[in-house]
């Protein structure tokens, strides 16, 4: 009968330990809520005369409250457009917002509310039209200290 290597029943117990360790990690990760949820946007508009959806529609709910800014960014990653600087968000409380599709920093706003109830921030941007093509939603959560590029893209559709 042979004896197993102490140092290979070592390796054996340390490697069972963390297989277990890692199952329960990633079980709690499973279950911790995202930063960004109920992300929704319009996948295609067009801000010129002839679109039928003239307005980019983004918005989402934060897990914990936060002041943010959200930018519109091209496939490059630069920014095009910034809706909104230091706005406060409330926990779990849905934040909506418009972009016309122009360039630029939003230095006003405009508020609408459905007849649902919802309110809606229009953030005024003045600059040039962003040319057609695939944009995303960046949103920098200050107080945390993170940027969330969200996955999903749209359209910008021209004339």
């Amino acid at each position: 009968m042979t004896r197993a290597d102490p140092l290979a029943r070592g390796v054996f117990a340390l490697l069972v330990t963390a297989c277990f360790a890692a199952f329960f990690v990633t079980q709690r990760l499973k279950h911790t809520p995202t930063v960004i949820q109920r992300f929704e946007l319009t996948p295609r508009f067009s801000p010129s005369h002839k679109g039928h959806i003239k307005q980019e529609g983004i918005s989402f709910k934060l897990a914990r409250a936060d002041a943010v800014a959200v930018m519109i960014i091209d496939t490059g990653g630069n920014v095009v457009a910034t809706l909104v600087r230091d706005r406060p968000v409330a926990r779990y409380k849905q934040f909506s917002l418009r972009w016309n599709g122009r360039r630029g920093t939003a230095h006003r706003f405009r508020a609408l509310t459905t007849e649902a109830g919802r309110s809606i921030l229009l953030p005024v941007t003045v600059g040039r039209l962003a040319p057609p093509g695939e944009y995303r939603v960046r949103v920098v959560l200050h107080a945390q200290r993170r940027t969330v590029n969200l996955p999903r893209t749209f359209t910008l559709v021209g004339g």
